[in-house]
């Protein structure tokens, strides 16, 4: 490591008197590049693509399969772009990894300099090749502090052999895999961490889509797909991996009660129940979601269909959760398919119901807020990206872009329609011959007026590219105390969207550390009372699809020039209140002993 390399110049320290001492320190502002800034405008912010500018220059590689399924090649790839947010080597600035596909194609791993440039440090560090012929290709990765050392470790999970790196104080990555008891083949399009037990260690959780029996590659059998195209329960099997406290894992799925078969593309895992315990939501492609309900971490129970989120069978790509009225309730955003004149499911924002009669009983709120028709939808976030005080969001949509005048849509809905002997072979799959599906779409970037209306801004506010986006990850790039975007493209470039956002718009940011809680504090909720309103966010891993944000908690304060309180209520169940926190500031956080 470079003895000049740029570092935080300005630590300043506080001490906090609360249910416990405190040590906070806050970042100084640095600037994310020297490219010009946007024209902030009418709603608060501006986005502009800097990747060549910070030395970001990755375009992802599709992978390639078994040549029996080169006529629908362009649909059985088409995932494999993703981004991943942490500070690997705890220097104060958000570092993040990006996953290749194509066989011996190399990740990136890219390291922030402080200095408004990265650096591809994966190959150095051991994180670049992991994609050799025979092992699988990459789909995604998750960062989390396994073993409480302190630093960030990885997942890399993937069609093929799931990959655990251990941080060695981010100088480093070795590969643990085998000696932490990783499962041998899963063909998995997301992974998270959560402490389910609440044992002060994270678990992880892999989620297989086709069968653990495809090889992609060497198809013995093109009866590979999906068995129907509303309730397909033939995909690949979940694993729940309980972290033993000794750098080995232990699968406890079917003791949980977790039995899904459906074809999951996202998971994200959050107490959505409010009992202290992380619940799991999962997106199934050709199917209905699922939501399994934490019972006090001895076992999990799928209540989508009582609560609502499982009744209508969509094609689900994401799953991410927002407090998007500032009254302490998490939504879950899932994407799914819409494509004007053929086939409009509409994305679902499931919000909890109100009162004590509620029954923890969901509403889809997606049409009435206006962020249901996102196109052919894949990843989305929920951040406060113009510091007004209220969670925004952000989504990535187009599948497969490629003869602008022609389209697949027809065929496709020939071989939809079919009975499931039919739609299960990959031979009667109608040939793409180059055409299009679903591409070249324009992204979707909803602000929010706090009071139930979502703007769509995107071509406003600067996000105009039509890649085939898969993964967006949010992240203060450069420590100003604003959110920047990462966009992950399958087959297309990385982009960095940085952020200029309304000066006089106040922010206060939060990391957390954990003692007896987990050291990452996934699972933490941080609850942040400004301006007479409350806003909630979770220390999270995966988010989205195939993504994961910064662990750090920004919270946007519009004109508030105070912040009451932050209440924090650890994984442990611990809770912490700090009074009267200085804005404008990073505060760092260790759990009170």
């Amino acid at each position: 490591m470079s003895a000049t390399r740029p570092r935080v110049t300005r630590i300043v320290w506080t001490v906090l008197f609360v249910a416990g001492v405190a040590a906070i320190p806050v970042l100084n502002r640095r600037t994310l590049a020297t490219a010009p800034a946007g024209d902030a405008g009418r709603f608060g912010f501006h986005l502009q693509d800097v990747a060549r500018d910070v030395g970001v220059d990755f375009v992802h590689q599709p992978p390639t399969f078994d040549p029996q399924l080169g006529h629908i090649m362009p649909q059985v790839a088409s995932t494999g772009a993703s981004v991943a947010v942490a500070d690997f080597d705890r220097d104060g600035w958000q570092d993040f990894y990006l996953t290749n596909s194509a066989d011996n194609s190399h990740n990136r791993l890219y390291r922030n300099g402080g200095d408004g440039h990265f650096t591809d440090v994966a190959e150095q560090l051991g994180v670049a090749d992991v994609n050799r012929t025979g092992t699988g290709v990459s789909m995604g990765a998750v960062w989390g502090d396994y073993d409480n050392d302190g630093y960030e470790d990885l997942l890399v999970y993937k069609y093929g052999g799931p990959l655990l790196f251990h941080n060695d104080g981010g100088k480093g990555f070795a590969d643990v895999s085998a000696r932490a008891g990783m499962p041998k083949w899963v063909n998995a399009n997301s992974a998270t961490w959560l402490d389910f037990d609440r044992d002060g260690r994270l678990d992880l959780f892999i989620a297989g889509y086709w069968p653990d029996g495809v090889n992609l590659w060497r198809l013995q059998t093109t009866r590979i797909m999906p068995e129907s195209f509303e309730y397909a329960a033939n995909g690949g099997r979940k694993y729940l991996l309980r972290n033993k406290g000794d750098g080995t894992f232990e699968d406890v799925t079917q003791a949980m009660g977790i039995t899904s078969r459906r074809w999951t593309l996202a998971v994200a895992a959050a107490d959505l129940r409010g009992t202290g315990y992380p619940d799991l939501f999962f997106a199934n492609d050709y199917g209905v979601s699922e939501l399994y309900a934490n019972d006090g971490g001895k076992r999990f129970v799928d209540v989508a269909e009582t609560t609502g989120v499982g009744r209508t069978p969509k094609s689900g790509m994401n799953a991410s959760f927002g407090d998007i009225f500032n009254d302490g309730r998490l939504a879950i955003y899932k994407a799914n398919i819409s494509e004007p004149g053929v086939l409009v499911q509409g994305n679902d924002l499931w919000v909890p119901k109100e009162g004590a009669n509620a029954g923890g009983a969901y509403d889809n709120l997606a049409p009435s807020l206006g962020v249901d028709l996102g196109g052919w939808s894949w990843g989305a976030q929920f951040g406060d990206l113009n510091n007004d005080g209220t969670l925004d969001l952000y989504l990535v949509n187009g599948y497969v872009s490629a003869g602008e005048r022609s389209s697949y849509w027809y065929d496709f809905s020939v071989i939809a329609v079919g009975h499931s002997s039919i739609i299960g072979d990959a031979r009667n799959w109608p040939d793409m011959k180059g055409r299009s599906f679903s591409g070249y779409q324009r992204k979707r970037v909803w602000v929010n007026d706090g009071v139930g209306r979502f703007t769509e801004v995107a071509q406003t506010v600067g996000a105009s590219d039509n890649y085939d986006g898969r993964a967006v990850a949010l992240a203060d790039l450069g420590n100003r105390g604003v959110l920047d975007v990462i966009v992950a493209n399958q087959g297309g470039p990385a982009l960095v969207y940085r952020n200029t956002v309304t000066p006089r718009r106040h922010w206060i940011d939060v990391e957390l550390e954990g003692t007896a809680s987990n050291r990452s504090a996934i699972g933490a909720r941080v609850e942040t009372t400004f301006g007479g309103r409350t806003q909630r966010q979770d220390v999270l891993a995966a988010s989205g699809f195939s993504a994961q944000n910064q662990r750090r908690i920004h919270v946007g304060l519009g004109g508030a020039t105070a912040v009451d309180r932050v209440t924090i209520v650890w994984p442990s169940g611990r809770r912490q209140v700090i009074e009267r926190p200085a804005i404008d500031q990073l505060h760092r956080v260790k759990e009170p002993a």
